[in-house]
């Protein structure tokens, strides 16, 4: 589900994204540009959707699950940082970081890559809550998906370098 196609060197202040699932990877198509002669923002947002769904999916918390459980997830919060320009017919891959979690609370972010020349063209960090859809309440992570969750959280805290995190958002209380 995963794919590592970074090579271990740093990017971008130091981050080494090869230490993170790529969750995305899309060469941008006509369609995407918007009247600057770039890709509109609506698009960073639909990649970054997709990393999401591939994030989620890999702790078996995807479509399946929401049609067994009746319970997914609602976003609560972002905060997007547009770095570099992407045009059209350039290749981008959306890596994604755990950050936290609480009992009902996930806190992540997305680094987009341009892949001509390395640079990291977009992050966005994001909470979101787990959710009883027949309820439409936040309820709490049930243990079999936080039991998949907290090896990667783990894994990904233990990385040498900092998220560089809008401090906006965050998780109180954080488990994992």
């Amino acid at each position: 589900m995963f794919h590592r196609a970074l090579p271990n060197s740093m990017y971008n202040g130091g981050m080494d994204l090869s230490g993170l699932p790529r969750t995305n990877h899309k060469t941008i198509p006509p369609e995407y540009l918007d009247l600057m002669g770039h890709m509109n923002v609506m698009w960073y947002m639909h990649l970054f959707d997709y990393g999401t769904r591939t994030l989620f999916r890999s702790f078996d918390f995807g479509e399946d699950y929401v049609e067994r459980t009746k319970m997914g997830s609602f976003a609560l919060e972002a905060h997007i940082r547009y770095l570099n320009e992407v045009r059209v017919g350039q290749t981008v891959s959306v890596y994604s970081r755990l950050l936290g979690r609480s009992a009902k609370t996930l806190h992540f972010m997305h680094f987009m890559l341009r892949e001509e020349g390395q640079q990291l063209a977009a992050t966005i960090e994001v909470l979101t809550a787990h959710a009883d859809l027949t309820q439409r309440k936040i309820t709490p992570y049930p243990p079999e998906v936080l039991a998949k969750i907290d090896p990667m959280l783990h894994a990904h805290q233990a990385l040498d370098w900092d998220a560089p995190v809008s401090g906006t958002m965050g998780i109180r209380n954080k488990q994992g």
